[in-house]
Order: structure tokens, then C-alpha cells, then sequence
């Protein structure tokens, strides 16, 4: 298995271990459509335990795909973890059970399953797009992703153009895309020429949505 290296911060340091914060302090940002974004920095607390979890332990690989009639290596490594999968740190359980308990009046159903990327240099990235595989495609669901590592920039636009929406998404953050954002609007980790370490970005979604 590769190995991916980080700097630790002595500020990311915590007595007791990794910890989550409140998500009474989530900030709410209305977009267009029915679509919102919250957004909670700083959420996990002793986030670099985590990361060198994630980093090591998680069976990461590479995918290609088809565009524009050729295959294309995918810019990011990949790793999908099912409801009844063992997740590779229990903090990442506590975080599921946390978000399913906070979101349920609006969401109805709990979180499931967790889908990670790991953006090794800013060379790796994901072009804009929508999750809309599955039930999503018609129906309003969330998104709840928690970012582990170097920051990079999330980009939301409207679906079909328009100006932009840019959150600065650092180690530990929370981000909740809810509403119509998923069918209505499309978003995107554009590549940086910046020198920065991996990032990993982990990804709650309820069933049958991709």
C-alpha cells in the first residue's frame, strides 16, 4: 500500500483524541432553487489522527473513465464504504451517528454510507457535477462531507452556469449540501498550482444515493 505523508500541527493537538464539536453553530447559507449550504470549520477536533488514519489504513484505488470517446485516469483515489462496513476510524461513526441524530427533522432518514476521495497534490481534482445517481435525481437529499488535510476550495454554481459560491474547506471542516443542491446546482475542487499535502474528503450520503 502507498504511503502518504503530512505535516501535523502542534494546534490540531488534543488530550483526549480526536473529538467532535457542536453543530448548534452551523451556518446556514441559503442558495438558489431550494438549494443551502451549511458550513461548520473546525467540526473535528484532533483532525490529524484521523487523517494518518485514513491516510494508511483505507484501501485506496485508482479509476478510469470514459470522456470524450477515450479513458482517462480518474484525478483523485477512491474508497467506498457500505452501511454495514466497518468504517476505518470510529470517529468517523460517532460523526454519521452525530449528523443522522442533527439533520433527521429535515432529512427523515439517517446517514448510510460513506464514500472517500483522496486528493494526493493539487494536481488531483473533481470537475463539477451533481450526485444524482439514484434517488437523488428527483427527490431533495443532503450531502454531509467532512474534510480531513490540506485546504482546497469548494465551488457551487448554479446547474447550467453562472457565477460561483467559494467555501475555503480546511482540516476538520463540516460541509452539509441539503435541499434541491444536488439536482439544482453542481460542484467542484477545481486543481491548484499551490504546493499542498493530501486532503481527504469524506462523504455521507442516506441510501440509494450516489
Amino acid at each position: 500500500m502507498a504511503s502518504y505523508s503530512f505535516q501535523p500541527s502542534i494546534l490540531d493537538l488534543t488530550p483526549d483524541g480526536p473529538a467532535l464539536g457542536s453543530l448548534a453553530g452551523a451556518r446556514r447559507h441559503g442558495l438558489t432553487g431550494g438549494a443551502w449550504v451549511d458550513h461548520v470549520p473546525g467540526w473535528v477536533r484532533g483532525s490529524d489522527d484521523v487523517l494518518g488514519t485514513l491516510l494508511q489504513e483505507v484501501p485506496w484505488h485508482a479509476e478510469r473513465r470514459t470522456m470524450y470517446d477515450r479513458d482517462v485516469d480518474v484525478p483523485r483515489l477512491l474508497s467506498w464504504y457500505g452501511g454495514d462496513d466497518p468504517l476505518p476510524h470510529p470517529l468517523l461513526a460517532e460523526a454519521r451517528a452525530a449528523l443522522s441524530a442533527h439533520y433527521a427533522p429535515e432529512l427523515g432518514e439517517p446517514f448510510v454510507t460513506a464514500g472517500m476521495c483522496l486528493y494526493r497534490t493539487g494536481r488531483d481534482s473533481v470537475a463539477w457535477h451533481g450526485d444524482t445517481n439514484g434517488r437523488a435525481s428527483t427527490s431533495d437529499t443532503m450531502v454531509a462531507i467532512v474534510s480531513f488535510g490540506s485546504p482546497r476550495a469548494l465551488l457551487l454554481r448554479p446547474r447550467g452556469g453562472g457565477d460561483s459560491v467559494r467555501f475555503a474547506v480546511g482540516h476538520g471542516d463540516l460541509v452539509v449540501m441539503g435541499g434541491s443542491c444536488q439536482r439544482t446546482w453542481e460542484h467542484a475542487i477545481p486543481k491548484t498550482s499551490r504546493p499542498v499535502g493530501p486532503r481527504v474528503s469524506v462523504q455521507f450520503r442516506t441510501a440509494g444515493v450516489s
